[in-house]
């Protein structure tokens, strides 16, 4: 590979995804570079301005310059470290959060956007080959100068796979937990999980029904389902389920559920279903913006009394 290859490379890709403007193409007014201050912000607890500008491999005077004109607008606030008064910690505010999370939406349905004229088996050849770009160019390497800093280590990368041995269990657990502790829910919804997980362990067709567990540094911090909505043999309705979303709190915010939505959507699109429906409740409002940027459409909804509370039922419906 020549130089003229990797910079034509270079050149392809910012344009493809508007690099060179970012703020146009996010309809925002922050940079690449501001937007990227957010997001490492609001990914991180409150981080030493010194750390953030090793994480960046930004100029100091640079990046105190756009600390600044964040702090004015109210996106952030910066304190001495309690650990080292010579350092400075920056956090977001709640008008910072709600910044980096809608760079974060349109970023993801930017992507997805990007990703939703290819075919699952050419979006894992995509994502090999960046897994490859990213451990041959990504990782700690010996700097000519002694006075460098090392390059920062890469986040832990998000990972979806099928479901290993005991990792069904593992679905039933947490859906379980989570959502007695989120949202109060008796039993009677584990049992419901239990119901599910068990029709798909002893009679799911992996031509139509497929499961991912989302993976993040070896361990499991999602799940999803697709399945068929109209009993055995080959689909008579041509539609397809989603079920069992779910993200571990500690691994929100990277955007996992969207990965495993489209993860969904894909399959169920490659598999030749018409449309992709789901079942939630109202309450669940993180889910049904990841339903929303995916693209599915609100069709029903319905009161009723289920898992020890009073709910509303909505019903979901996604055109293939």
């Amino acid at each position: 590979m020549s130089v003229t290859e990797v910079r034509a490379f270079n050149r392809f890709y910012t344009n493809l995804i508007g690099a060179l403007d970012y703020s146009k193409h996010l309809y925002t007014p922050y940079t690449l570079t501001e937007a990227r201050i957010l997001y490492e912000l609001a990914h991180a607890a409150p981080l030493d301005t010194a750390d953030l500008r090793l994480t960046l491999s930004l100029d100091a005077g640079y990046l105190s310059r756009l600390l600044q004109r964040f702090e004015q607008d109210g996106l952030l606030v910066r304190e001495q470290s309690a650990e080292d008064a010579r350092r400075r910690r920056v956090a977001l505010t709640e008008q910072g959060r709600e910044a980096a999370a809608l760079l974060e939406e349109r970023s993801l349905e930017s992507t997805g956007e990007l990703l939703g004229s290819l075919t699952a088996a050419d979006r894992e050849r995509l994502a090999a080959a960046m897994r490859t770009i990213r451990s041959l160019l990504g990782g700690k390497r010996e700097s000519p100068l002694p006075s460098a800093q090392p390059r920062p280590q890469l986040r832990p990368e998000v990972t979806l796979r099928a479901p290993a041995p005991g990792d069904l269990g593992w679905i039933v657990q947490r859906h379980g937990a989570l959502y007695a502790q989120e949202y109060g829910w008796d039993v009677a919804f584990e049992a419901l999980v239990a119901r599910i997980v068990a029709d798909f362990a002893e009679g799911h067709d992996p031509r139509w029904e497929r499961a991912w567990i989302a993976e993040l540094g070896g361990a499991p911090v999602g799940s999803v389902m697709c399945v068929r909505d109209d009993g055995a043999g080959e689909p008579a309705s041509a539609t397809a389920r989603l079920r069992l979303l779910l993200v571990e709190p500690s691994a929100r915010g990277r955007g996992i559920g969207d990965l495993l939505v489209r993860a969904c959507v894909g399959f169920a699109r490659d598999a030749g279903y018409r449309e992709l429906v789901l079942w939630t409740n109202d309450v669940l409002g993180s889910a049904r913006r990841i339903y929303e940027r995916a693209g599915f459409t609100l069709t029903a909804e319905s009161p009723h009394h289920s898992y020890g509370a009073e709910l509303v039922g909505q019903d979901w419906r996604l055109i293939l």
